[in-house]
């Protein structure tokens, strides 16, 4: 299978954080965007030495059938299975696809050499840190190990770093949508403020059952909502609990949906499933049952009715929607939850933003009516934390521009280039939070930044990044930056370096001087 760019970059930023000794890392990809076939590619790549073995490591029978599928299908490898009556110990195949819950008792554990798998896969890697997925990893502990997870916010990432050392690679929602691999998100906020004051806290969420009760008194207004958005589209609702999804079934059958609904005990869940495929039904609920491990790519409508304060659960959900279908043009995400007294449930917003900051200003452009698209929302709420963020530093970066030299400060830069990551940066794993090396620095001094205000080893490591990305879109260099904006012209950054070039030429001719009637700060180029 010909991989696309970002599973190319993907799969060799792994590689070379393995290869420089970063044996636990992270990629970080949104649901729908082949995370899967990554891993395949890695594994079919370091098994090209007979003496290694890999595994596949997850915690739902689906996600194990799924991934020995795709493996086998863009790699041709094939996969012993380790569950249940099954093992793979002695097996031809050098790649077992493992349930975490089997493998982790440690009467089945001790029968496997500590070297007996060279590298391990973490699908949906987000459960990494739990009891069972530890006692695996510690048993084989000199594997190169890869987990794999949709975009976690900054919070889920410092946890991450509690056990792997580095992220790899990122592909962010946002920029699969511009690249046209996911559809866009169309977020429509719809006011209900239901009362989660009484809910309890279990293992750091809502708790299901406190929820079931909490939703009731609204499932009546939610079908009627619903009867009118939904009525021409495929959707899929997440509620807390069983009980809950069936008779939220039964209201939107009796306001004029067709609706099914399917759990974990429904006994013909696979005709139920085949049925919604065949659009015998435009409406599937269900209770958390298909958060992970079933693709229906026409599906273009989903409704959270499960409250929740993780991200990644609350990317799953809205997950099962943001797949390419022919004819689908976008995903209508409504969200019924956002008058709620928690402040810290997830949102539309969460799904782009990290920064909470920037998630509360996205969400408040949501409030303003009416279905917004979601991108186009974080770049608005973007734009305005940028020129917020420039007012505030006015005259730290006055002084900068002023400053005798030829060197950017890296706060410049990134304002200069409108980065609100490198602005917001903050070291996560350990190795980031380390000085920056004498080779970063004189690197990046040799590229125009600053080095005495590059102050980790990461941040430096993402400007190095940036720079060559930018180099490859021919945008204009640190030294264009510093030199243009001490005449007063703004976000030189965000110019094409042939036009920076031409700018430096003018005042060149003018005796390095601004020409009558240009005005620096209202110029474009």
């Amino acid at each position: 299978m010909e991989l696309r760019y970002y599973q190319r970059e993907a799969r060799d930023a792994v590689l070379g954080e393995w290869a420089n000794g970063r044996r636990k890392t992270v990629a970080c990809l949104p649901t729908g965007t082949g995370k899967t076939i990554i891993f395949s590619a890695i594994l079919d790549h370091q098994l090209r030495d007979p003496a290694r073995r890999g595994l596949i490591l997850a915690h739902r029978g689906e996600l194990l059938t799924q991934a020995a599928d795709k493996l086998k299908k863009t790699t041709g490898l094939t996969a012993a299975l380790e569950k249940a009556e099954f093992s793979s110990l002695g097996a031809p195949e050098r790649v077992t696809v493992g349930s975490v819950q089997s493998l982790a008792r440690e009467s089945r554990l001790k029968r496997f050499p500590g070297d007996y798998f060279t590298d391990i896969i973490l699908d949906e890697c987000h459960h990494a840190l739990s009891d069972t997925y530890q006692r695996v990893l510690e048993h084989f502990d000199g594997a190169n190990v890869l987990g794999v997870t949709a975009t976690p916010a900054r919070g889920d990432k410092r946890a991450l770093g509690e056990y792997f050392e580095s992220l790899a690679y990122e592909y962010t929602l946002d920029q699969a949508i511009r690249d046209g691999y996911l559809v866009p998100i169309q977020a429509q906020l719809i006011p209900l403020r239901v009362d989660l004051r009484q809910v309890k806290m279990s293992n750091g969420d809502y708790a299901a059952g406190d929820l079931g009760t909490a939703l009731d008194p609204y499932l009546e207004q939610i079908a009627a909502e619903m009867k009118h958005y939904c009525q021409d589209r495929k959707t899929v609702v997440f509620l807390p609990l069983v009980a809950t999804s069936k008779r939220f079934c039964e209201i939107l059958n009796a306001n004029g949906l067709r609706a099914c609904e399917v759990n974990g005990d429904s006994p013909d869940r696979e005709q139920i499933l085949a049925d919604f495929d065949h659009d015998r039904y435009q409406v599937l609920c269900n209770a958390m049952l298909l958060t992970e491990g079933w693709d229906q790519p026409d599906v273009d409508c989903v409704v959270v009715l499960r409250p929740t304060k993780i991200r990644s659960l609350y990317q799953q959900m809205v997950g099962r929607g943001t797949r390419l279908f022919p004819g689908k043009k976008n995903l209508l995400l409504l969200d019924f939850l956002w008058m709620t007294d928690k402040h810290s449930l997830c949102t539309p917003a969460s799904l782009m933003c990290e920064d909470e900051e920037l998630a509360k200003r996205v969400d408040q452009e949501l409030k303003n009516g009416g279905a917004h698209d979601l991108a186009e929302a974080k770049q608005n709420a973007e734009k305005s934390a940028l020129e917020e963020r420039e007012r505030s530093l006015a005259a730290q970066l006055e002084q900068q521009r002023l400053r005798q030299g030829k060197l950017v400060n890296p706060l410049q830069f990134a304002l200069s280039i409108a980065a609100e990551d490198l602005l917001s940066y903050t070291p996560i794993f350990a190795w980031e939070k380390n000085p920056p090396s004498e080779k970063q620095l004189s690197y990046l001094e040799k590229l125009g930044i600053e080095r005495s205000a590059v102050s980790s080893m990461g941040l430096a490591s993402q400007l190095i990044d940036r720079l060559r990305q930018r180099y490859d879109a021919g945008l204009a260099t640190p030294r264009q930056i510093r030199a243009l904006e001490r005449y007063g012209f703004r976000h030189v950054g965000t110019w094409p370096k042939e036009k920076a070039s031409h700018m430096m030429d003018i005042l060149s001719h003018n005796g390095w001087k601004l020409p009558r009637g240009l005005n620096p700060v209202t110029y474009k180029p």
